[in-house]
């Protein structure tokens, strides 16, 4: 199941350098995670300091 980055977001960057995939990118307000190349992992979910990083 893939992930999705709610509003929560605080820009860190924390995410996109634990996903190892590199799914994670830089949004306009948000980090952003492609659904088709998240493999469910939960590395977002487990280093986000706010818990932006939630199951779709």
């Amino acid at each position: 199941m893939a992930y999705k980055i709610t509003d929560a977001c605080i820009n860190c960057g924390a995410c996109a350098e634990a996903c190892p995939v590199a799914a994670i990118s830089a949004g306009a307000d948000t980090y952003v995670i492609d659904a088709e190349a998240c493999i469910g992992c939960g590395a977002c979910a487990a280093t986000c300091p706010v818990g932006a990083p939630v199951e779709e």
